[in-house]
């Protein structure tokens, strides 16, 4: 993917060792059928700063955290990052296999990124709060 939101100074970023293995893994399954979202979440992967779970700050997204974000057009959405299986748009539960969800990975509270939406328009969005994931849930020990 060569768009402009690739190519713009991303922040830094932070995923433990389990996130990492997991979201590597899910990434290498859909390159084939989704190779521009499997391209950019290892991407993502790939420039975080991996620690163990003792070390993740509790302010940073991680796989199944609650968090709250802003739009640069003034919206603010309360969701909880989740594998593709768990994935409820009407629920608040957004899969990390989107492009807002592969954005949110990683990034700590008052952090922001830029992404490219699915229409193709660059956006941006705050990390306003973030309620710490569970450290091993159901789902992910099952993906």
């Amino acid at each position: 993917m060569n768009s402009a939101a690739t190519t713009r100074r991303k922040p830094q970023i932070t995923i433990t060792q389990l996130d990492h293995e997991k979201l590597s893994r899910l990434a290498q399954s859909v390159a084939t059928r989704s190779p521009d979202i499997s391209e950019e979440l290892l991407g993502e992967l790939d420039r975080a700063r991996i620690v163990t779970e003792a070390r993740l700050p509790k302010d940073v997204v991680r796989m199944g955290s609650s968090l709250s974000y802003s739009t640069d057009t003034g919206e603010v959405r309360q969701v909880t990052l989740v594998f593709p299986a768990e994935a409820d748009i009407a629920a608040g539960k957004i899969s990390i296999l989107t492009p807002i969800g592969t954005a949110l990975i990683g990034l700590a509270r008052g952090q922001s990124m830029e992404w490219e939406a699915r229409d193709g328009r660059v956006r941006r969005l705050k990390v306003e709060s973030v309620e710490a994931g569970p450290s091993d849930t159901p789902l992910q020990r099952a993906s």
